[in-house]
């Protein structure tokens, strides 16, 4: 029997941070949306852990499914820095 690679595996967190991330456009929480061209729509990870003030590389853990449950205080952060209505935090 295979194991599937992690990265195929349906994580909803995931895919919900990935989804929200892409929604937002820096001007939207104050940043800079400098002159550089991004390669996905939204805002980086990188700003969105600042935001949250959280590690990128922790942020980048849990939109890959690698981490599969975040504290709390943490899905908080996270929900403040993406704007979430009620609906989006649950």
């Amino acid at each position: 029997m295979s194991k599937r690679p992690a990265s195929s595996v349906s994580n909803p967190l995931a895919e919900f941070l990935r989804a929200s991330r892409a929604r937002i456009r820096p001007d939207d929480v104050g940043l800079p949306d400098g002159r550089r061209r991004r390669r996905v729509p939204g805002l980086r990870r990188e700003e969105v852990a600042q935001l949250a003030n959280v590690s990128a590389d922790y942020l980048a853990r849990l939109e890959q499914g690698r981490v599969t449950s975040a504290s709390p205080e943490v899905l908080d952060a996270l929900a403040d820095a993406l704007g979430l209505d009620r609906d989006g935090r649950e």
